[in-house]
């Protein structure tokens, strides 16, 4: 690195390691899922790993305690591949690249890194956006009914609802029904694993502006929004939605 042997002395502890990036073609087969490490490895860089292996974590154990609650059809444990592994993806291809920065000592590579710390001071919404990717908070599950609100598959952000918060009142053991239409009815048919909140948000960002409904998985991620105005179509939109995640 700096074009001499400085020699090694007295060390008092040794690593090595390399980048034996893994990423695992099924996350489930059967009665077997793999969670972190053992559903991806890759190399120790910003913690990534861990972010990245307690989302599968929390991804996984709702889906299971509700199938085994019997609210939820087994069909849900499927989606757990479907969610996690192009995070997983993403995660290998993001250290891949961080290990191109951080082991390039050519001319080149060293330019190359120099660039990209100079451009993280001039451009905030690259600094934000790495930092979103490193931290997992920028984690996405794509809808997969058309139509679908832009709300769907995001992660919620903590809204101020009257004396409480949108995570405070998020359930480990169901869904979360944010009823934002004022009439407190928005109910749909009374079923196990749905809790229901009516509120207004304080100061809501411009996403949440025109919602009439949010309902919440218990991991916090937005399974599905409508800004329906007609009250009947309203709640026909979520039966419809909670077909997909609730047994009848």
């Amino acid at each position: 690195m700096v074009g001499t042997d400085f020699g090694l002395r007295d060390p008092i502890w040794l690593s090595r390691y390399g980048n034996a990036t893994h990423l695992a073609d099924e996350y489930r087969k059967g009665r077997v899922f793999l969670a972190g490490d053992a559903a991806h490895q890759h190399f120790p860089a910003g913690g990534v790993g861990m972010n990245v292996g307690i989302q599968d974590a929390a991804n996984l154990a709702w889906k299971l305690a509700a199938t085994l609650n019997g609210w939820a059809p087994d069909t849900l444990l499927d989606t757990y591949h479907t969610e996690r592994h192009p995070v997983g993806a993403d995660l290998t291809a993001t250290s891949r690249s961080q290990v191109a920065l951080m082991t390039a000592f050519t001319p080149e590579g060293l330019d190359l890194r120099g660039l990209l710390a100079r451009l993280l001071t001039v451009l905030p919404d690259l600094n934000h956006h790495l930092a979103a990717k490193v931290s997992s908070l920028a984690v996405t599950y794509p809808p997969t009914a058309p139509g679908a609100h832009p709300l769907t598959g995001t992660r919620a952000p903590d809204l101020a609802l009257g004396d409480t918060s949108l995570f405070a009142l998020l359930r480990a053991d169901g869904y979360l029904l944010l009823d934002l239409t004022g009439s407190g009815r928005l109910t749909g048919s009374p079923r196990p694993g749905l809790h229901v909140h009516t509120a207004t948000p304080y100061q809501p960002p411009a996403d949440f502006a025109d919602a009439r409904a949010v309902l919440l998985r218990p991991d916090g991620h937005i399974a599905w929004a409508s800004t329906e105005q007609d009250d009947a179509a309203l709640t026909e939109g979520l039966t419809v939605a909670l077909a997909s995640t609730h047994r009848k």
